[in-house]
């Protein structure tokens, strides 16, 4: 697998080896040996999937509470998603900056998002799956958000937005 920096620092595109033959393909999705050559040495301890049956749907834009802040690296395993990371990391350079990546089933790329960032994405078809790992426990009374269409950040999202939770539109402005 690739490593491939973004303009945020600590946030990387993941693009997988893919081994084809007359069967299909493999490839490996993580790699503790690999993602420590990047500094990358905490330990996954939760997995989750999502599932989303519409397109347009937003889920986002959540993050932990310190001391429970995560990485997290998300992948689409079916279907296509606009990933969307925020930097909240008021020391950082690109503070209140944004990354926005289309992750799918087609291109098998992940993104690795670091502690102090919030996420969120918008599905791009119907049935989109991503599956996330994580390296803190879900910790409800640390459970924030920010608004997904908040102008200091100002998010380009690339379609319109159809679904989109209670809580979500719930959050308020930086």
């Amino acid at each position: 697998m690739t490593f491939e920096k973004t303009s945020l620092e600590g946030l990387y595109i993941v693009k997988p080896q893919l081994l084809r033959d007359e069967r299909g393909l493999f490839t490996r999705t993580f790699c503790k040996k690999e993602f420590a050559e990047i500094g990358f040495e905490k330990d996954f301890v939760q997995f989750n999937h999502s599932f989303n049956s519409k397109k347009g749907t937003l889920r986002g834009m959540h993050f932990q509470e310190a001391p429970f802040t995560e990485t997290k690296l998300i992948r689409c395993v079916e279907g296509r998603v606009w990933d969307v990371a925020v930097d909240l990391r008021k020391e950082s350079k690109t503070y209140l900056q944004y990354f926005g990546i289309e992750l799918s089933k087609e291109n098998m790329h992940s993104v690795l998002i670091p502690d102090g960032f919030a996420h969120g994405f918008l599905t791009l078809e119907d049935n989109s799956s991503l599956i996330y790992h994580h390296t803190e426990f879900f910790t409800p009374n640390k459970d924030r958000g920010i608004l997904y269409n908040d102008p200091s950040i100002c998010i380009k999202w690339p379609i319109p937005i159809s679904f989109i939770s209670k809580k979500d539109t719930s959050y308020t402005l930086l």
